[in-house]
């Protein structure tokens, strides 16, 4: 339960502003009940429709590592062990691994379940956005919903069934986030359990939101223009979940299985490295929100160690633009701080400060935004409502149909993009199409190819992921899978050595050089066998 601070504190400007804008928005006349219906039917319509091609789309990436190939699955008590043996996966996220395991009893490695629970769950996440956006007295909360619901940011993390965790982790955090508010309003006990509550659901989907008591904090400063040491002692029991769950995320990926794929990070370099990377990124994600064409799977990995001086521009551009919305902090610029918190604050730990496995193939992947999002969408709807007000009435007219325009064509090209998910062969045929150099894509066609018979033009795609690549463990590994299909046995044999060279560790090398010098052994013997006696 939280202390309550006795001094009284007093709104801001800004605050007292939203206060207004919230009651005068409480005081309209409610919108009739079918026009809600319409509205939720439209959102429903449009996620559906965007990823109708995905429905039946193939395993991803680490899909195989989540799903196909996870023991834990197919294990009698692999239930008990993801909630309680840490380290029988690389992540503690014993809901959304729960799901999965439900999920495999009944549909095993077929897809199209996991797909349509996250299609659904994508759905949902956006009907919570909008009463979330309308928790905060907006008008066009519902065009907020809409596009989060078709922002092509968005169809990496529905259309990937690794990415459950994106999809389940938001409506439990949304909810929370909503009872917050209540609470913050009515200071009701039950509404600080129940955020509670609904915030250690969602840690336990995804850490993703683990930044949120700062976030409470910072909500804290915006409505009162303080922070009091009440508004500490209620973000308190929020940071030690956030904290023990964080640290035993990263315990069991550090400890439990250092040498599991997904647990492999590679270091991004010295402090000015990281420094100019998380720049980078951070300018990245907010240019990607409003210029969101040519969605790749994984973009161009930037050069940063070591970096060079332009790099670093990202980082004055930021601390001026901070100071300049901190000197308007009592009116419009506190409300941009509020949105740009809740836009960086998730998206913190993924810009290159911390080693995180993706690194090893991208600085930025698309999935990282599905949450921070929210935050820009925010500062979108209350610009666009305080530009309609200065508007008359033919000119709100076009400024409708001009949004109706972008919304449609983010629809149009989150559909498209979706496409290319419905075929392993699109997809990756697409990311080398414009990113030639992505290795992980060339090796990733290749083993699709190699699964459909096409082995010497799975063998040339191997070959071009190493000439980028020379140390890729898992390239060396399937080119040797690929060349002893063909029957060029001491090749494939030099290839499993090289894989292994690179990664020890790598359990797949090995089984496959074992069996081939098994096999190897066993032409021998049957050859001289077969050899007549002189």
């Amino acid at each position: 339960m939280a202390k309550r601070s006795k001094r009284k504190q007093s709104p801001s400007k800004a605050a007292q502003e939203f206060e207004a804008k919230t009651a005068a928005a409480n005081a309209a006349p409610a919108a009739p009940l079918w026009l809600l219906i319409l509205q939720a039917a439209v959102i429903v319509a449009a996620v559906f429709w965007i990823f109708w091609p995905v429905r039946h789309g193939g395993w991803l990436m680490d899909d195989n590592a989540y799903v196909t190939q996870n023991p834990g699955l197919r294990d009698p008590n692999g239930l008990l062990n993801i909630w309680f043996m840490p380290g029988s996966f690389v992540e503690y996220y014993p809901i959304e691994e729960s799901v999965i395991w439900f999920i495999w009893q009944f549909s095993h490695d077929d897809t199209y379940a996991y797909h349509m629970t996250n299609i659904i769950l994508h759905a949902i996440g956006s009907l919570l956005v909008w009463r979330f956006f309308s928790k905060f007295g907006f008008r066009w909360a519902w065009l907020g919903a809409l596009l989060f619901a078709v922002h092509p940011a968005q169809v990496e993390s529905v259309a990937w069934v690794s990415e459950l965790k994106n999809t389940l982790s938001l409506p439990p955090f949304l909810l929370c986030m909503c009872f917050w508010l209540d609470y913050e309003e009515h200071k009701r006990d039950s509404d600080y359990m129940i955020a509670l509550s609904l915030f250690l659901i969602a840690m336990l989907c995804k850490i993703t939101m683990a930044p949120f008591p700062f976030i409470i904090l910072l909500y804290a400063w915006w409505k009162r223009g303080r922070v009091g040491w009440g508004d500490v002692w209620a973000a308190t029991p929020f940071l030690v979940i956030s904290v023990v769950l964080g640290i035993t995320t990263i315990l069991v990926g550090d400890w439990y299985a250092p040498g599991h794929v997904l647990a492999i990070k590679v270091p991004t370099g010295d402090f000015f490295s990281r420094l100019a990377c998380a720049g980078v990124s951070i300018s990245f994600y907010f240019t990607h929100f409003f210029i969101p064409f040519r969605m790749l799977p994984s973009y161009p990995q930037w050069v940063f160690n070591p970096p060079t001086l332009q790099q670093f521009l990202p980082w004055p551009i930021m601390i001026g633009l901070f100071c300049w919305f901190w000197a308007r902090r009592r009116t419009w610029g506190k409300h941009v701080l509020l949105g740009l918190g809740f836009f960086l604050l998730p998206l913190g730990p993924f810009v290159g400060f911390h080693d995180v496995s993706f690194m090893r193939f991208t600085w930025v992947m698309d999935h990282f935004l599905y949450l921070p999002i929210i935050g820009l969408i925010g500062l979108v709807l209350a610009g666009l409502e305080q530009f309609d007000t200065r508007l008359s009435i033919l000119e709100h007219r076009w400024l409708i149909a001009a949004i109706s325009a972008i919304i449609a064509l983010l629809t149009i090209e989150s559909h498209f993009y979706a496409e290319k998910f419905s075929s392993l062969e699109t997809l990756w045929s697409y990311e080398i199409k414009y990113n030639p150099e992505a290795w992980l894509a060339h090796n990733n066609l290749g083993y699709m190819l190699v699964q459909t018979g096409r082995v010497e033009q799975a063998k040339e795609q191997f070959e071009e992921a190493l000439r980028i690549k020379p140390d890729y463990s898992e390239a060396h590994n399937n080119l040797g899978v690929a060349l002893s299909r063909i029957g060029q046995l001491a090749e494939a044999e030099k290839q499993y050595q090289a894989a292994l060279f690179y990664n020890p560790d790598y359990g797949d090398a090995r089984d496959n050089l074992d069996k081939l010098q098994a096999y190897e052994q066993h032409l021998q013997q049957t050859k001289q066998a077969t050899q007549p006696m002189k």
